[in-house]
């Protein structure tokens, strides 16, 4: 398994390379809170533990790399939604 963390303005990503059953590969997951001031509570915008409908990725960096891009992609329709 391979984590990855980051702050994109107002959101927080959590992604993650998991190992796929049987060892086929790796699966992409990801978690985009978002976080407004100090001290407010986090605010889940999505959640998705099986990317791409579980699709196998051959290396955990693979994986990764397309949950941090689904992340960002998310993270552009919020904002858009916010600003309408």
């Amino acid at each position: 398994m391979i984590f990855d963390e980051r702050s994109e303005g107002d959101y927080r990503i959590y992604a993650g390379a998991l190992e796929a059953p049987r060892g086929q590969g790796y699966i992409a997951a990801v978690v985009v809170n978002r976080v407004r001031g100090v001290g407010d509570a986090p605010r889940e915008a999505y959640r998705d533990d099986s990317l791409a409908c579980g699709h196998r990725w051959l290396s955990p960096d693979e994986a990764l790399s397309y949950a941090l891009n689904k992340a960002r992609e998310v993270i552009r329709r919020e904002q858009h939604r916010l600003h309408c």
